[in-house]
């Protein structure tokens, strides 16, 4: 993998291809965690309807009581609990995981798991998205119950995964709550939005540079508003994560730029436009490279909904030039 920001390396390079999202499940327990029998289904999980059985990445997940001590190796995992009401509940966060604010951070390492360092914490519940030297079957040799929730590959697999997390923490009407409130504003936004232009973009993860195509997670997002991605005629398209050349870019001339390495990278108009031949790009020329956050650019929580309203903005203000 190439050496981009951790965070970012590990939510959307590769892991994307990671199967399985979790859902609501009644089937028999036989995952790592599997605690009970005849647990009901997450849909139904309130906060004292346990056990109850999360169908996460690593199969049917039996919680057999309300976790109190949550440790979180994934960012958008720590997010999602937050969001949902359990950040009472979480003890411990990696150290990717730098939102909330209030998150427990830690030095523990999603990319890097310690058996050792997670069991210190004594969690009754671990959530991670990549089962990375076998973790996830090292945690169940010692009861510990582990929530394996792959990058989403869509938005339902997103929505997906935050009902799962309110399930398994006792906080199901929250978790509703936060889905349909991100289901509500996406669709403002995309509703609102014009798409009759047929606006061209480029997204950059880091700069190589790196983009995505429209078969990612962040493609589809791009996709609601009806824009076409230059990355999607790149000569190799990697898994859905290309390197585009400098002068591919310059050619393809999207109409819109958005920069998921403000913060890492240090990115925007002005450093675009020194590279070669980017000076005169549309995008540069007509103020329409949008700087994004590369923390909610790179996650699949609660603040995709955020990411669209940006991007909702943007095409709106093209649109009407």
């Amino acid at each position: 993998m190439r050496p981009v920001r951790t965070s970012l390396a590990g939510a959307l390079l590769g892991v994307l291809a990671l199967a399985g999202c979790g859902q609501s499940s009644t089937g028999a327990p036989q995952g790592d965690a599997a605690t009970a029998s005849g647990a009901p289904s997450a849909a139904s999980s309130e906060a004292g309807a346990f056990p109850v059985t999360v169908e996460a990445g690593n199969g049917p997940v039996v919680i057999a009581e309300r976790p109190e001590r949550i440790v979180s190796l994934s960012p958008t995992a720590t997010e999602s609990l937050f969001a949902v009401g359990a950040g009472a509940q979480v003890v411990a966060v990696d150290d990717q995981s730098n939102h909330p604010a209030e998150a427990p951070k830690t030095d523990l390492s999603g990319f890097k798991p310690n058996a050792e360092a997670i069991i210190a914490q004594k969690p009754d519940l671990v959530v991670l998205a990549n089962d990375i030297d076998g973790i996830v079957a090292k945690l169940a040799k010692v009861n510990v119950p582990v929530l394996l929730e792959p990058a989403a590959t869509k938005l339902d697999e997103a929505y997906d995964q935050i009902t799962d997390l309110g399930a398994a923490t006792g906080n199901t009407a929250k978790a509703q709550e936060v889905v349909t409130g991100m289901k509500k504003k996406i669709d403002e936004v995309v509703a609102a939005a014009p798409k009759d232009k047929k606006l061209t973009y480029y997204h950059e993860l880091d700069t190589t540079p790196y983009s995505v195509t429209s078969s990612t997670f962040l493609g589809q997002v791009y996709a609601l508003f009806g824009l076409t991605n230059i990355a999607d005629k790149a000569p190799d398209l990697a898994g859905g994560y290309p390197k585009l050349s400098a002068e591919f870019v310059a050619q393809a001339d999207p109409d819109l730029v958005f920069l998921g390495d403000t913060k890492c990278c240090g990115q925007n108009k002005d450093t675009l436009a020194k590279r070669p031949g980017w000076s005169k790009l549309s995008a540069i020329k007509n103020d329409r490279v949008v700087g994004l956050d590369d923390d909610i650019a790179s996650r699949w929580g609660p603040r995709v909904a955020d990411l669209a309203e940006q991007v909702g903005a943007a095409v709106e203000k093209a649109a009407s030039e």
